[in-house]
């Protein structure tokens, strides 16, 4: 690992922002807190906090079928296309897709157990609503609702509402020029450069690029409730469906466990959430080749934690930086699949993977 960035948040004000390591290890640059990361699928929860504040306003209900929202079927619309013959489109709502509850595998190309398939069809694994199975194409699905039948530009929206609304001046869902002269590039497990890319398409799964220090500034004002109403804040927390999954990848087929029933690990709208030993907890990682990141906050104290990496490697020492800045939170490691570094015995299918478990705790 290269590089890593933290944030804490305390009472819901930003209390310590640091960078480390490097961001270009060819040149030798280094990594700062105003240098633009990927932000990868923190962007969903971003995305989510929108949505609620378009529910405040009245843009948006959260149990419409978003087939009233749209002009016409959804299958119609080229993109949708695969989903002809089948109605249970018909089902989706906001608050179905934004709970991962869809049924579409995570993304259509990359179907559970095969192969990666630019060609990949799009079609249901069960019914819309049944139970939970982490889904990007649910996320994007959303999205396109609201710019087809709603007439919202989420980029447009969301840089108004939330970004300049937070002091985000390093921050957008597309690339920008200006970006340029301070980018982290991303490195894969063996420590190979993979660049940044580059997107030039807003997508609310992920396209996000940001800072530290501007994403910390997001964070805050989403633990404080900033631009909801509280009740609206609360619901945004609400855990809508419970998750038996060992792990949160792949999304479809993996073994259920009762490993989190003690925090009655759930997800809420757009963020995971579960019950840590100073009360409600919720947190959204980000994952990607060359980039790993975690947000996750403690809803009553408002404390948070932000970890932004450039390497496929820095998750192993998120469970270390979680204890070091929040203390014991149980929070679910094995299920985002963060395997401490100094404990890969722990990834062993007999190991004990419960999610109160301490990283500093004696080996027997």
């Amino acid at each position: 690992m290269h590089s890593i960035a933290v944030a804490v948040i305390r009472d819901g004000r930003v209390a310590y922002v640091k960078a480390y390591g490097e961001r270009d290890v060819q040149r030798h640059l280094p990594l700062e807190t105003d240098t633009v990361m990927y932000a990868a699928s923190l962007t969903k929860a971003a995305f989510a906090y929108g949505v609620m504040m378009m529910a405040d306003e009245g843009r948006i209900d959260l149990d419409r079928p978003i087939a009233a929202m749209l002009a016409k079927p959804l299958p119609e619309y080229g993109k949708y296309a695969d989903l002809a013959g089948d109605d249970r489109w018909r089902m989706l709502t906001p608050r179905i897709l934004l709970s991962h509850r869809s049924g579409f595998a995570n993304f259509r190309f990359w179907q559970p157990g095969k192969p990666y398939d630019p060609e990949g069809k799009l079609f249901f694994y069960f019914d819309p609503g049944a139970r939970f199975a982490y889904s990007g194409e649910g996320i994007n699905l959303l999205q396109f609702a609201l710019e087809n039948g709603g007439g919202v530009d989420i980029g447009d929206f969301l840089g108004t509402h939330l970004f300049t609304r937070s002091g985000m001046t390093r921050t957008s869902l597309t690339w920008r020029g200006d970006f340029a002269g301070n980018v982290a590039i991303g490195y894969d497990e063996n420590g190979q450069a993979l660049g940044h890319e580059q997107r030039r398409s807003v997508r609310a799964a992920g396209s996000m690029d940001t800072t530290i220090h501007d994403y910390a500034r997001l964070l805050a004002a989403m633990v404080r409730g900033d631009g909801l109403a509280p009740a609206t804040h609360a619901a945004w927390q609400a855990p809508q469906v419970r998750i038996r999954s060992a792990q949160q990848f792949p999304t479809m087929g993996v073994a259920d466990t009762r490993d989190n029933d003690g925090i009655a690990l759930s997800y809420a709208l757009g963020i995971a959430r579960f019950e840590s030993p100073r009360g409600p907890a919720w947190f959204k990682g980000g994952h990607d080749d060359g980039t790993n990141n975690l947000a996750l906050c403690l809803a009553r104290s408002r404390d948070c934690v932000l970890i932004m990496s450039n390497s496929s490697n820095g998750e192993s020492i998120f469970p270390s930086l979680i204890e070091a800045t929040l203390g014991p939170v149980c929070f679910p490691w094995y299920w985002e699949n963060y395997v401490p570094f100094d404990h890969p015995e722990w990834s062993r299918p007999d190991a004990s993977h419960a999610p109160c478990r301490r990283v500093d705790e004696v080996p027997h």
